[in-house]
C-alpha cells in the first residue's frame, strides 16, 4: 500500500500524542527531548529562553510542554554543514527525511529572535537560506526535495508521479506558498539580524526565478510549464485536464496547483496564496533593497505585488447567502468561486497571522468569522471544541486552531 506523505504525518502526529502523554495522576513529567550528545543542534540562546518563558508558566504540564517542544526543531531535524566553503542547513519535516520549503521556514521561525544574539544560530538560518535558495533553483515548482541534490525521489507516494521530476525533487506538488515562506524566513532574519551574509548572488538568482515562476502562472499566454498527474484514489491528489488544473481566465491572480494540505486546488486562484504572495513579495523587495541594494529585484517584486494585489481587489470577493461581502477561497476568474477553508497556512482564517490583512480589517474578520461557523462546509463545532477539517479525510486537524487561537 502507498502511503501519501499526509498519511505519514497524521499516523506521525496521533503515535507521538499518545507517546507523549502522561501516566494520569503522573506528579514527574520527564523530559522527552534526546539526550544532549543526540541532539543535532544547540542553541545557547534557546536553551536560555527555555529557561526564561518556564519561569513564567504556572502550569507544571503546560511548562513540561513548552520546554519539550520549543527545541524539537533543533533537537531533531537540523543537519548542519559546510558546502563550498559556507554554512548549510538541510531542515527535515518531522520524520520524513526531506525538506519542504514550507515546512523548514516555519519550523525555524520561532528562533528568529534569538539570532542576533547567538552566532551559532545564525549559522543555521544562513544554511538554510542558502539551502532553501539552492532547492528553488534546481525547481521552483517543487515543494519538497532531497538532501542531496543528485538523488531520485524515495517517497513512495512521489515515485510514479507524471511530471518533469528532476534529481534532488522529492515532491513536485505546485504551491504557490512554497516560494512565499523563504521570502517570508529571509525577510524575518534580514529584520531580526541586519545580517547581510546570506543574501548572496545566488540567493538573488533564486528570488528573481521566484518571480518569474509567478509570472508564468498567472499564464497570460497560455498555461506555462508545469502539469502533474498521480495515480490515486483520492481526486485531490492530481489535478485535472491532462494535469494542468481546471480552466481559468487570466486577470493577474497566480495559478495555483495545490493547497498548503496538499490538496489539489478545485479553482485555481486560490486567494489565501495569492494574499501571502503579495505579502511575500513586498518583504523580498525590503531584503534585496536593503540587505543588496538591488532595486531592480526590489522593483520587480514590487511590481508583481502591486498588481496581484489589484487583482485580488477585482476578482477575490464574494458573497455568502446571507449577502455579507468576504474573501472568497478560492475563484476561476470566469466570475465562480468557493467558499470554505483549510485547514494548513496560508488559510482564510490565517491571514492575520501571516501579517496579509490588518488584525481589525474587517472584511477579514467577516471572512475569519464565516470560515468558523456553518458557512464552511468544513467546519466541525464540537460542545467544548470546534475545529476545521481537511477536505481528503474527514476530520478536524489541530494547525487551523492554533493560527485561530494566535489572531
Amino acid at each position: 500500500m502507498i502511503v501519501t506523505r499526509r498519511e505519514a504525518i497524521l499516523g506521525g502526529v496521533a503515535g507521538a500524542t499518545l507517546a507523549a502523554t502522561p501516566a494520569l495522576g503522573a506528579t514527574s513529567l520527564p523530559s522527552k527531548r534526546p539526550s544532549v550528545g543526540a541532539r543535532r543542534f544547540t542553541s545557547r540562546a534557546v536553551e536560555r529562553e527555555i529557561a526564561r518563558v518556564s519561569a513564567k508558566i504556572g502550569d507544571p504540564k503546560l511548562r513540561w510542554m513548552f520546554a519539550n517542544c520549543y527545541p524539537n526543531t533543533l533537537d531533531t531535524t537540523v543537519r548542519l554543514r559546510t558546502v563550498d566553503g559556507a554554512p548549510d542547513a538541510f531542515v527535515i519535516t518531522g520524520d520524513i527525511p526531506c525538506l519542504w520549503l514550507r515546512d523548514s521556514s516555519a519550523q525555524m521561525t520561532p528562533y528568529l529572535h534569538l539570532a542576533r544574539e547567538d552566532a551559532p544560530l545564525r549559522q543555521v538560518f544562513h544554511g538554510l537560506i542558502a539551502r532553501q535558495a539552492r532547492s528553488i533553483l534546481i525547481d521552483p515548482y517543487a515543494n519538497a526535495f532531497m538532501e542531496d541534490p543528485s538523488a531520485k525521489t524515495d517517497l513512495s507516494w512521489s515515485l510514479s508521479d507524471k511530471t518533469d521530476m528532476k534529481p534532488g525533487v522529492a515532491e513536485r506538488k505546485w504551491e504557490i506558498d512554497s516560494l512565499c515562506y523563504p521570502m517570508r524566513l529571509a525577510h524575518g532574519y534580514w529584520q531580526a539580524t541586519r545580517d547581510r551574509a546570506p543574501f548572496d548572488a545566488r540567493w538573488a538568482e533564486a528570488a528573481r526565478l521566484s518571480i518569474a515562476t509567478f509570472r508564468v502562472q498567472q499564464r497570460k499566454d497560455g498555461p506555462g510549464p508545469y502539469s502533474f498527474l498521480r495515480k490515486s484514489d483520492r481526486n485531490i491528489e492530481t489535478m485535472p485536464l491532462d494535469g494542468y488544473g481546471n480552466p481559468s481566465r487570466p486577470v493577474g491572480l497566480i495559478h495555483c496547483g495545490f493547497r498548503p494540505s496538499d490538496d489539489a486546488c478545485l479553482y485555481p486562484f486560490l486567494i489565501p496564496s495569492n494574499l501571502f504572495a503579495v505579502t511575500a513579495l513586498r518583504e523580498l523587495a525590503v531584503v534585496a533593497q536593503g540587505a543588496r541594494g538591488d532595486s531592480a529585484l526590489a522593483q520587480d517584486a514590487t511590481a508583481l505585488a502591486d498588481e496581484v494585489a489589484r487583482a485580488l481587489a477585482e476578482h477575490g470577493r464574494m458573497r455568502l447567502r446571507d449577502g455579507s461581502e468576504v474573501w472568497a477561497y478560492e475563484v476561476d476568474g470566469f466570475g465562480n468561486a468557493i467558499f470554505m477553508d483549510d485547514a494548513n497556512v496560508p488559510s482564510l482564517s490565517g491571514l492575520g497571522y501571516l501579517g496579509c490583512v490588518p488584525a481589525n480589517d474587517p472584511l477579514w474578520l467577516r471572512t475569519q468569522a464565516a470560515a468558523w461557523s456553518p458557512a464552511n462546509p468544513y467546519f466541525f463545532h464540537f460542545p467544548v471544541r470546534r475545529e476545521k477539517e481537511l477536505p481528503s479525510y474527514g476530520f478536524p486537524f489541530s494547525p487551523a486552531e492554533v493560527e485561530r487561537g494566535r489572531t
